[in-house]
């Protein structure tokens, strides 16, 4: 099982690593996680910089791909160079959008009919692409994600696990970050936002 994290130059690292944290919680022969980006190095919206793991390439084959936010996110939509190498299929790949990832979802077609949740910045941009905006943390319609607010990266990997490796190993990866003395808070909210869309 491969998943993508599309992490673009201006990253909010919260929205990929949280995701690359969680979902690498799942130990299981095969089951691969990594950052996929257009160069071989982003750097964050604040400095921090990472090797790329995997190509664009490599996420249009992945069985799931999550895009992550970030600041440029406006300028990887406009750029169309780059958008014409993202081809996903819905129809084989589960696909996620953290935030301002949500626009690059919105921008391939992929939310078409498919109400979705964003941040507040990118909310506008996202409803002039033709998208309907929830006001929401999370949201899925068959294989098509989306969440809004950097936090809400925790349903959105939540998701992604259950629906790979079901409802109890999402409770676990969950349990493995959540604050001590809040676990069965955590874990009790992350599966009751995910849980209508499995």
């Amino acid at each position: 099982m491969h998943i993508a994290i599309l992490t673009f130059e201006g990253f909010n690292e919260l929205d990929s690593l949280t995701a690359l944290n969680i979902l690498n919680r799942v130990k299981k022969p095969g089951w691969q996680v990594a950052i996929a980006s257009p160069t071989a190095k982003v750097r964050s919206m604040n400095g921090v910089v990472l090797e790329a793991q995997a190509t664009l390439k490599d996420a249009c084959e992945a069985d799931a791909v999550l895009v992550g936010s970030g600041i440029q996110t406006r300028a990887v939509a406009a750029d169309t160079a780059l958008m014409s190498q993202l081809r996903f299929d819905p129809a084989r790949q589960l696909l996620g959008a953290q935030c301002s990832g949500t626009l690059i979802l919105a921008k391939l077609g992929l939310l078409n009919g498919v109400p979705a949740c964003t941040d507040l910045t990118t909310k506008p941009w996202v409803e002039e692409a033709g998208v309907a905006v929830l006001d929401q943390p999370f949201a899925a319609k068959r294989n098509v994600a989306t969440a809004g607010g950097c936090l809400a990266a925790q349903y959105l990997a939540a998701w992604f696990i259950a629906r790979l490796e079901g409802i109890e190993a999402a409770r676990n990866a969950i349990q493995h970050v959540a604050p001590v003395g809040e676990k069965e808070a955590y874990i009790t909210r992350a599966i009751a936002n995910i849980s209508p869309f499995l």
